[in-house]
């Protein structure tokens, strides 16, 4: 996740009077090119539908539209206990989800440290047993006189993994420094049950989750209204239900008993929106993070809109003012000049600074970057790393009115989460007024048809209901995925 540091109550914009003509100049010029226009964000949620729907397509187009097999809503009426795990790059998260059945749940969790050598370590069955130890010390604490039966678990498993059904996830690849061998084209649930079998720990792992889809399930349970869970971090997605009918390139793969008419969650992984670059409006700046990324011609809405590039936009157009003689004159700008070095929460504590003469960015460069700053170059860099929130806000909720648009909602709540939306200064007024734009809503943004409030969370309560929901369609003697 991307750190973007403390929010502070509310922070004051300084004026630009004393800013120098060429200055002003150079301001206008970033203004002009990182500013888009209502019609902009209009003729790209447009196009944006058109790539939903080569999604879903059996020649399939740039973005995945990843079937969930998440084949039910839930009702808010699903009780009982479930436990939930996620995987992350650090430790693991187990969670035990209470399921109130009115629509509430509490959850307890613990974390657990992975090993800095497990992830890469030779032999597999090392991670899946701490896995399975792990969950076996957090079920003896929180049930000391055992169970009457077997917990079903829902595993949100953060890497690339395919699945023809919703307990199935076969590792396309190891991302977040994980190398371990005799895993990649395995279906990871056989793998970790058959640890929990070894140890006699009486848990079924039942789904393997999106963190995204979890999201989804998780917000509905709580709020019927819901309709997309959405993500705005290190990375942007959006997960929603659509109806089994609709999803061309499932044609001839399902089971006579999911009908037509059922829904089915789609993780759109809609991060690769626009990567022949057709429609999107770039910069100069964009096209270098494109070019210098390792896979370049990929993901390029999330290269404009997600936090993992945030700073780096401000970096490099900060290195080029530099190099045309704008600012930091006879200074050293070495680490600068380093790609990557300024994250998210350098633009984010830059906009968040509440200081007229921006005295906490002064000290930010000087601390980090061993630049010293006067009052008119921080207004500058002030004004740029507002450009470019606003801009990441503004395109991020096209994804959102091109899913809306396409299932015809009018009304409706989008569940977000992420660093971006949770920390990013100003960024939930920004991606209201983006929406407003697009639909050309002209009331306060409280009155808005469509709004996007705080997600539950996905990994956990969303992995535990999507369990519930999937023991009881194995309950019932009905499928969970392809034929």
């Amino acid at each position: 996740m991307v750190h973007l540091g403390p929010k502070k109550p509310q922070h004051r914009k300084g004026s630009m009077a004393d800013v120098p003509q060429n200055l002003k100049d150079q301001i206008h010029a970033l203004e002009t090119i990182f500013t888009v226009s209502d019609a902009k964000l209009k003729a790209v949620t447009k196009h944006f539908i058109g790539e939903l729907d080569k999604g879903l397509s059996k020649t399939g187009g740039t973005i995945p539209m990843i079937p969930g097999w998440v084949m039910d809503y839930p009702t808010g009426k699903e009780s009982g206990d479930f436990l939930a795990i996620d995987l992350g790059g650090t430790n693991l998260r187990v969670v035990l989800v209470k399921l109130g059945g009115d629509r509430t749940f509490d959850t307890t969790q613990s974390k657990y440290k992975l090993p800095g050598p497990m992830r890469v370590t030779k032999n597999r069955d090392e991670l899946f047993a701490f896995i399975a130890d792990s969950l076996k010390s957090f079920v003896d604490e929180q049930f000391p006189e055992g169970v009457s039966s077997p917990i079903p678990l829902g595993f949100t498993f953060s890497f690339p993994a395919s699945q023809n059904k919703i307990n199935e996830g076969v590792l396309q690849t190891w991302t977040k420094g994980f190398d371990i061998p005799n895993v990649e084209g395995h279906d990871v649930i056989p793998l970790l049950q058959e640890q929990l079998e070894k140890r006699k720990i009486p848990i079924n792992v039942v789904a393997l989750i999106n963190d995204t889809t979890g999201t989804l399930v998780a917000s509905l349970y709580s709020d019927s209204e819901t309709k997309m869970g959405v993500i705005f971090g290190t990375g942007v997605n959006g997960a929603y239900y659509e109806v089994v009918k609709d999803i061309e390139k499932l044609d001839g793969k399902l089971a006579d008993d999911i009908p037509a008419s059922s829904p089915m969650a789609i993780n759109c992984e809609y991060g690769s929106f626009d990567s022949e670059h057709a429609i999107l409006p770039r910069t100069k700046y964009d096209v270098i993070i494109d070019e210098q990324s390792p896979r370049p011609n990929q993901q390029a809405f999330e290269k404009m809109s997600s936090g993992y590039y945030l700073g780096e936009l401000l970096r490099l157009v900060l290195v080029e003012l530099h190099e045309q003689g704008f600012i930091f004159k006879n200074q050293d700008v070495s680490k600068l000049n380093t790609p990557y070095i300024m994250d998210t929460s350098y633009p984010s504590r830059i906009e968040d600074d509440p200081f007229e003469n921006l005295e906490n960015t002064d000290e930010l460069f000087q601390a980090d970057l061993g630049i010293e700053t006067s009052t008119v170059e921080r207004k500058l860099i002030r004004r740029v790393s507002e450009l470019i929130g606003t801009r990441a806000a503004r395109l991020a909720v096209c994804g959102i009115a091109a899913i809306c648009q396409k299932r015809g909602y009018e009304t409706g709540h989008i569940a977000a989460d992420g660093s971006v939306y949770n920390l990013y200064p100003d960024f939930k007024q920004r991606a209201a007024e983006g929406l407003a734009s697009i639909y050309d809503w002209t009331m306060p943004m409280e009155e808005h048809p469509i709004k996007i409030v705080p997600a539950e969370d996905g990994s956990g309560a969303g992995a535990a209901i999507i369990a519930a929901l999937t023991q009881k369609r194995l309950a019932a003697g009905k499928t969970v995925g392809t034929i």
